[in-house]
Order: C-alpha cells, then structure tokens, then sequence
C-alpha cells in the first residue's frame, strides 16, 4: 500500500451504499485516502433517498453520478469493498477484499436509508482504523 491508500466501493447500481460509503470516506478522511466508486450495472442517478439521508448529517453527495466498474478502477485500488455485486467484481491477486453484507436502499425512503447510512459510517470508521488513517476532523 502506498502512503495514500485507495479504496473502491462496489454494489450493482453505484446509486446507494457505494455512494454513502465513498460519502463517508471522503467526509472522515479527507485527502488522506483516495476514494472509488462503482457499479456492475450503474443506475441513472444517485437514489435521492441516500442523497437526502447524507444530507441530513452534513454530507452532499448530490454531485455523484454513478459509474461503471472497470478493471482499471480494481487494478488501481487497495482495498475493494463489494456490496453485493455478487461475481461481476474482478479479482486482481495482491488487492485486499471485504464484502459489506448491506441491505440495499433502492426503492426505499428516507426514513428506511437512515439505519443503512449509519451502518456504513461504522464500517468506514473500522475501515479508518485498519488503514491507520487518522479521522479529519469536522468541517
């Protein structure tokens, strides 16, 4: 891993939890982590559920598009977190792998994406911890 580690969020449609967790990431890390994100099969847009849940706790995620997932985006990653993208997501020997067993929050509302949304930001905060990244302070 280089000084500045990477990490590629990964779930099918790239319009909930890879957008809440590349959110979070970038909202606790700051600059000290390089963050991804990608779809299988990316939606149309970000689900507005997920944009209005992040906006909730300070988080704009409403410039995100979703994207879809290429070799290169696994390749140039250190650590890929898969969200249910089941085998669509390539396996490149020496990158570190997790899978988020997440439910997802397509179709639901705003009150339904709130739980999913903090579960995510205890798993980057975990993530932080591993990477030895110290957590930016607020803004």
């Amino acid at each position: 891993m280089t000084d500045r580690p990477s990490v590629l969020f990964v779930c099918v449609h790239n319009a909930g939890r890879s957008q809440m967790a590349a959110g979070w990431l970038r909202h606790l890390a700051g600059d000290a982590v390089e963050v991804r994100s990608a779809g299988s099969v990316p939606g149309d847009q970000v689900n507005p559920s997920a944009v209005a849940a992040m906006a909730e706790v300070g988080i704009d995620i409403s410039d995100q598009q979703p994207k879809v997932l290429t070799t290169d985006a696994v390749e140039a990653s250190d650590v890929v977190i898969t969200m249910g993208c089941g085998d669509a997501c390539p396996i490149f020997p020496g990158k570190r792998y997790l899978d988020w067993a997440l439910e997802d929050p397509a179709g639901k509302g705003v009150e339904s994406v709130r739980p999913i949304r903090d579960e995510i930001e205890g798993r980057i905060r975990g993530l932080l911890t591993e990477l030895e990244v110290p957590v930016a302070p607020a803004r």
